[in-house]
């Protein structure tokens, strides 16, 4: 893990930002910005030793906020169903371009982004590699998601050329664990008996664990370089989401109901190839068995059979 650095850390408050900043808060000076919008989000991430300051992402208003940080992790997005491009563009693109250079002395950043930037592959267990053409995922729901933070990732390749600021782009898969993810969302349905609604036949993933992903910060930050890299931050198996929703189903004593509807221009799976990260970070330790387990253990301990 990381020591003695001044980090900034965005969107602190969120699924995947929270195991991390409470990890990195032990041995660092951590900061973390967000808008703060849910009541009681602001305290609780003080709590675990974070300094934090209100900032509106895709402003360029960080009031006193220093330019002295030794590291920078912008993990917070603009996540939204509907078709406002702009506020998507704004907030994740010109947002990261506003951030990368208030913090342009910083020794390493990382920007992290997401696998829906990569073009459709008809193959819903394709493992997209880093190379692989890039497009609109058309992410069901969210349609202005994936093209959204293919930009960001524009603005900080250029930023990262312009300020010689050593930078990885992180591409995110599918994050889970105690604190929530996709998986977590199947369960819930899972749990109420309702129907599980799902894009393709298989519908690849990734999964990553959260506890994987704290103890791969500093392995994936290892990439940052200028001109800026680009990793698939994922779990090192790919599953599809018919095999998790079976597993959550014999772990719990429910029957797993599915039904597909059409998403013609979306990516039927998102598993990406994990090589790179495993020579950054060295292999996983949460097999997705193991987490999705460890996932109802902590959430719907009751639900286990």
């Amino acid at each position: 893990m990381l020591k003695n650095e001044k980090i900034l850390i965005t969107g602190p408050a969120g699924q995947i930002a929270t195991p991390i900043a409470k990890a990195l808060a032990k041995d660092n000076e951590v900061w973390g910005i967000a808008r703060f919008s849910q009541p009681g989000s602001r305290e609780e991430v003080e709590s675990w030793g974070v300094t934090t300051r209100k900032v509106e992402l895709g402003t360029d208003q960080f009031g006193d906020l220093p330019q002295d940080f030794t590291v920078l992790l912008h993990l917070a997005a603009y996540i939204s169903p509907g078709n406002d491009y702009e506020s998507a563009i704004r907030v994740n693109a010109e947002g990261a371009g506003l951030l990368l250079s208030h913090c342009r002395s910083a020794k390493k950043a990382m920007v992290m982004t997401t696998s829906s930037v990569y073009a459709p592959n008809p193959d819903g267990m394709h493992l997209y590699k880093e190379d692989d053409p890039v497009g609109d995922g058309g992410l069901p729901g969210m349609q202005t998601y994936g093209i959204s933070k293919l930009m960001e990732e524009g603005v900080a390749r250029t930023c990262a050329r312009l300020f010689g600021l050593p930078l990885v782009i992180a591409r995110m898969n599918s994050a889970y664990g105690d604190n929530g993810g996709l998986p977590s969302h199947h369960l819930e349905t899972l749990l109420k008996g309702e129907t599980i609604r799902l894009r393709s036949n298989p519908n690849g993933y990734s999964p990553i664990h959260e506890r994987d992903i704290v103890d791969q910060v500093e392995g994936v930050l290892s990439a940052a370089s200028v001109p800026a890299a680009i990793v698939n931050w994922c779990g090192d198996e790919a599953v599809s989401a018919q095999d998790m929703i079976a597993y959550m189903a014999e772990l719990t004593g429910r029957e797993a109901k599915i039904e597909y509807y059409s998403a013609p221009f979306a990516q039927p799976g998102v598993a990406c190839d994990p090589a790179k990260r495993i020579a950054l970070t060295g292999p996983g330790k949460v097999g997705w068995r193991e987490g999705i387990k460890a996932m109802i253990e902590a959430r719907h301990p009751e639900a286990l059979v």
